[in-house]
């Protein structure tokens, strides 16, 4: 069963705060997914902390299981309030008759609605109701509008449902938010009536104090001598990891060490492709969720981390390798580039795998270099992208959506 951590949070004397309904299609399932799920939580948890009524509707679907959750009631978690719905049928689209019944008597309620994903049931659904009720609401597609993830996979099912439902869900929408300039400019190049496109990148959490916790053992093997190129997150073909493998003849003093979840086996064909290029003894796959000690004990260990993604709405492994000190490698099409540019955190590449093993030998060439990218990474972070700083951008726009709403008398 669900822990339940964190003590509801009471809100402020004042009354000017939101009552805030986040739509995503799974939730922290005892935090063993990355990416966008933790960014949402972290970014709902950040609302409640600056005195708003968050809550967030979502499915129990945990892969092919479910997670095991109370149904249709609100559980708190660090001050969010959490209701969590069954999806017994087209799980692949988190259809759940119950959620839309609690939408249709609960979302009229909210001041606002944001949408967390696109091509899944509960965000038609989310957004139905919204225009219905005449809620405004904000839609972010994590990065799922990238043209070359819409032609590499399941391109006809996508265009489909673009034309048929996403299309009108997002012109509809009071604002769309990207997490980068690049999302923003894929998602305004499709040429649609869009309302305004507003980039509010991630934020990143501290890393846990772990001293003295043990590292599990296939973790302690692969950081055994130190000194690797890390890649941390899934394990599938948007990373990109085999360009990452097909530069490794051209560095032959580089070792990597890929870790992530593996739900669709694709640590398997990685494995023969070092196998073909002669180099698979220097590369270690730990195809499994790493998380608390073994994902520290991995950003510690690593001389530089690298993400040669085909496509990433932001990057937020590469964030948190920067929060670490660590310096990164990254391609254009990884969303966060722009930043490790802008703080001179690492290097930027195309994504052949001559330009990935050339930023590779720079960053392995000159160790103190190395060291000064990953002490600016980790001063810029600290900076500008806290979570409480990136949830009063997102307060600032519900609150820019809501006074546009009552200047045009919009009715609620």
């Amino acid at each position: 069963m669900l822990s339940i951590t964190g003590e509801p949070q009471a809100l402020p004397e004042w009354t000017n705060f939101l009552r805030l309904l986040h739509i995503v299609p799974t939730y922290l399932p005892a935090l063993r997914y990355g990416g966008p799920i933790r960014s949402v939580h972290a970014l709902c948890r950040g609302l409640a902390g600056l005195g708003h009524d968050v809550h967030v509707f979502t499915t129990n679907v945990d892969g092919d299981g479910d997670s095991d959750v109370p149904l249709e009631r609100p559980v708190d978690l660090e001050g969010v309030k959490v209701t969590y719905f069954p999806s017994r049928r087209l799980r692949r689209l988190y259809w759940s008759p119950p959620m839309g019944r609690a939408l249709a008597t609960a979302l009229p309620t909210f001041d606002l609605v944001h949408l967390h994903a696109i091509y899944l049931w509960p965000m038609w659904a989310g957004a139905r109701v919204a225009r219905a009720s005449h809620v405004p609401y904000v839609s972010s597609p994590r990065g799922m509008l990238a043209p070359q993830l819409i032609r590499r996979k399941s391109r006809l099912v996508k265009e489909a449902w673009l034309a048929l439902i996403e299309r009108r869900n997002l012109e509809n929408a009071a604002a769309i938010h990207a997490t980068s300039t690049g999302e923003a400019n894929d998602i305004r190049g499709l040429g649609w009536a869009l309302p305004p496109v507003k980039v509010i990148p991630h934020g990143v959490d501290d890393p846990e104090p772990l001293a003295g916790k043990p590292v599990s053992a296939d973790i302690a093997a692969a950081i055994a001598g130190g000194g690797y190129i890390l890649s941390l997150g899934r394990i599938n073909w948007e990373k990109g990891l085999d360009r990452l493998i097909a530069a490794l003849p051209y560095v032959p003093s580089a070792r990597v060490v890929i870790a992530g979840g593996d739900r669709e086996g694709h640590a398997a064909s990685l494995a023969a492709l070092a196998r073909r290029a002669k180099v698979d003894g220097r590369v270690t796959i730990v195809p499994r969720h790493v998380d608390g000690a073994d994902k520290e004990a991995l950003f510690a260990n690593a001389a530089a981390f690298a993400m040669t993604s085909l496509a990433e709405n932001f990057g937020l492994a590469s964030f948190e390798a920067m929060r670490r000190g660590v310096a990164v490698l990254v391609t254009r099409e990884v969303g966060m580039s722009e930043i490790v540019r802008d703080a001179n955190a690492g290097v930027v590449v195309e994504g052949t795998p001559q330009a990935i093993s050339a930023g590779l030998e720079t960053l392995l060439a000159d160790p103190a270099e190395r060291q000064r990218m990953g002490e600016a990474g980790r001063s810029h972070v600290l900076a500008h992208y806290g979570w409480s700083a990136v949830a009063r951008q997102m307060e600032d726009l519900y609150r820019s959506i809501l006074a546009r709403g009552e200047e045009k008398g919009m009715p609620r």
